[in-house]
């Protein structure tokens, strides 16, 4: 399959979604740096020349990954804020959707994705404007009576980052599993910083939670 010249626009995005979509289910699943631009075309069916038509390299590639992925995150951020009746309730259901985006990746993602500088400061970048954004949202909280007046939120918040990064970088995962050790550190911190009323909320969805996956961990395959 070669893009060739007059062909319509639609066609070319198609091909490049439908390349984004097979390289970020590779990279996630089996980590960046085994999986080569020959990979990709081959699980694609198109010659490695079309790919590079359409993506200069793997970074670039990787990059354009990366962005989708967080355009998405934004998007299901929007949505479930416009159904929830307090923050506590969007950070859960975001907690949850990023226990399900752990299960599926690989942990030499995150190992490898250090490789490519320009997209590692991308992600960075973006660490910190979430950052900025993350301790204005609590401070809604505060108003709502969710979460308590008394926290730094941004002591908390840089604290949380530091977990995650050391629980990327360590051999912890190799006694636990790496969602016990992120639900640990989510539960933990959300317990730390809600009133009376946040606690309750919270108190019930774990228990749903947990319940849920008790299911999913014993629903026949």
């Amino acid at each position: 399959m070669m893009i060739e010249s007059g062909k319509v626009p639609s066609q070319r995005e198609e091909l490049r979604e439908r390349i984004m979509e097979t390289a970020t289910e590779a990279f996630t699943t089996q980590g960046i740096k085994c999986i080569t631009m020959d990979d990709i075309a081959a699980a694609l069916g198109i010659s490695k020349r079309t790919l590079y038509e359409v993506f200069s390299d793997k970074e670039s590639l990787l990059r354009e990954c990366v962005l989708k992925k967080q355009l998405e995150r934004d998007e299901y951020l929007k949505k479930v804020m416009d159904q929830s009746n307090n923050v506590l309730e969007v950070i859960l259901a975001v907690f949850q959707k990023g226990i399900e985006a752990f299960h599926r990746t690989n942990k030499r993602f995150f190992e490898d994705i250090k490789k490519y500088p320009r997209v590692y400061a991308m992600m960075q970048d973006r660490h910190n404007s979430d950052s900025e954004s993350t301790i204005s949202f609590f401070k809604t909280g505060v108003a709502q009576g969710i979460f308590r007046g008394d926290v730094n939120f941004a002591i908390i918040n840089l604290l949380v980052r530091e977990q995650f990064d050391i629980l990327l970088n360590t051999d912890i995962c190799a006694e636990y599993s790496f969602v016990e050790v992120y639900e640990s550190i989510m539960f933990t911190y959300i317990r730390g910083i809600s009133t009376e009323k946040g606690a309750k909320v919270l108190e019930e969805f774990i228990k749903e939670y947990r319940q849920n996956r008790i299911i999913a961990t014993t629903r026949p395959i």
